[in-house]
């Protein structure tokens, strides 16, 4: 597993709590201003002590005018893919070509089908999630003329309007851990968006990317067509530890620098809700890993 040479990205993970509806948005706001290039959100519409993520996408896009926008990740289940399909081009047109579409196949079934959704096994959800981008992909493909049918095990659309296409070409990235959904990134994802949180240590990260890469090979498909993101949390101190992203700036930036180095990882999203931390994620470390990863592919 190496650096695939892909263009280092930062971002920032917000939380769209409801207590304060304009903390998210302010947030955003410092996100931008601090140079990062994504801001995201998570998306759990039966959460009724969060803000719905699809209106507060929207509502940011209106209050920034560059950094990119993503949910992280939309649920899928709740969010019907053919109306996400328009809602997301459509999205894409208002904000100039700034949104990206992170998707997951669903979570929390209790919740979910407390809400309306339909509860699926864990085999059936990834089904759902790939007809899920099928349908997406084929709605923005205005190249086409015939209206879009499609009959699965899942999903059934007949004869639906096609349009509108992005306005730019909107990558699909999936969050993900379980092997059946590391190869449905390789087959047909752009990008994979886990949450180091999750995992033991950032070593699991080289069997799920190898998982991912095999199965990209299999499909004809470049590894290195795949961005390899992940969602961070740290602690900034005076003295350095042992732990991942636990101690000072330069300790940062080493360590993500070696995600880069070691699995290729090259968006880097801190999960934080407070202004100094973003704006200490966007001055100081992503110059600093830049520059680290930068002299490492310079020595190549």
């Amino acid at each position: 597993m190496a650096d695939y040479g892909q263009e280092l990205q930062f971002g920032a993970f917000i939380t769209p709590t409801n207590a304060d509806p304009q903390h998210a948005v302010d947030l955003a706001v410092t996100a931008e201003q601090a140079g990062l290039d994504l801001v995201t959100f998570q998306d759990h519409p039966y959460q009724p002590s969060s803000l719905d993520t699809w209106t507060l996408l929207s509502y940011v896009a209106a209050r920034t005018s560059t950094i990119k926008l993503s949910g992280n990740v939309l649920n899928l289940p709740l969010r019907p893919p053919a109306v996400l399909a328009r809602a997301t081009a459509s999205l894409d047109l208002l904000s100039n070509g700034r949104f990206e579409l992170g998707l997951g196949a669903g979570a929390f079934w209790d919740a979910m089908e407390a809400m309306g959704a339909q509860r699926l096994t864990p085999g059936q959800s990834v089904e759902a999630l790939e007809e899920g981008i099928d349908i997406i992909r084929a709605l923005w493909d205005t190249s086409a003329t015939e209206r879009l049918v499609f009959h699965g095990k899942h999903y059934s659309l007949d004869g639906a309007k096609r349009g509108p296409a992005p306005a730019h070409a909107m990558e699909i990235w999936l969050g993900a851990l379980k092997p059946r959904m590391l190869r449905l990134i390789g087959r047909k994802a752009d990008g994979w968006l886990p949450s180091l949180g999750y995992l033991k240590s950032h070593e699991e990260l080289a069997e799920m990317s190898e998982l991912i890469d095999e199965a990209a090979v299999k499909a004809g498909r470049a590894p290195s067509s795949v961005r390899r993101m992940v969602n961070v949390a740290g602690q900034v101190m005076g003295s350095d530890t042992d732990q991942f992203l636990k101690g000072t700036p330069e300790k940062w930036a080493s360590d993500l620098a070696l995600l880069t180095r070691e699995y290729g990882t090259s968006t880097f999203i801190l999960s934080s809700d407070h202004d100094e931390m973003l704006e200490f994620f966007g001055t100081v470390v992503a110059p600093a890993v830049r520059e680290i990863v930068g002299n490492d592919r310079a020595s190549k």
